[in-house]
């Protein structure tokens, strides 16, 4: 027990590991930030541009709910379209950030490695081939 206890305590603390624990929680936090963005703000915003609709609440309803008396016999089938637009949005969201990260982040990448390069050594002029060449015939005739 002791054994796999020190296994998993190695497995935990590797940098990697602890790398993407902190990825997945910064990730849901910004999951829900962007799900109250877009079904605080921007639903609501929709919603008030094309007519005062409240697109949370607009649904399809396939089969209305069956009812006796004040009992629910049959629950109603509905579509939940508004919640499908908003999910749609949330996603499209996410996308557009990470993608912003990504090039953000590949952007970077490229100074890193131009800066990492060493500049190839200029070319040397005619004049200093023309006397490279008269140097090694110099020291042919020796």
């Amino acid at each position: 027990m002791k054994k796999l206890a020190k296994e998993f305590r190695e497995f935990i603390m590797r940098g990697n590991v602890l790398d993407m624990a902190i990825g997945v929680i910064i990730a849901t936090a910004f999951g829900k930030i962007t799900t109250s963005l877009v079904s605080d703000v921007f639903m609501p915003f929709i919603g008030w541009i094309i007519g005062d609709v409240d697109l949370a609440k607009l649904n399809i309803t396939l089969r209305p709910a069956v009812m006796e008396g004040e009992e629910v016999v049959k629950e109603a089938l509905v579509m939940g379209i508004g919640t499908f637009v908003a999910a749609i949005i949330d996603f499209i969201l996410v996308a557009l950030i990470v993608f912003a990260i990504v090039k953000a982040f590949n952007k970077l990448h490229k100074k890193e490695e131009a800066a990492a390069e060493p500049e190839p050594d200029p070319e040397p002029s005619n004049e200093e081939k023309l006397l490279t060449e008269i140097r090694d015939l110099l020291q042919e005739k020796k």
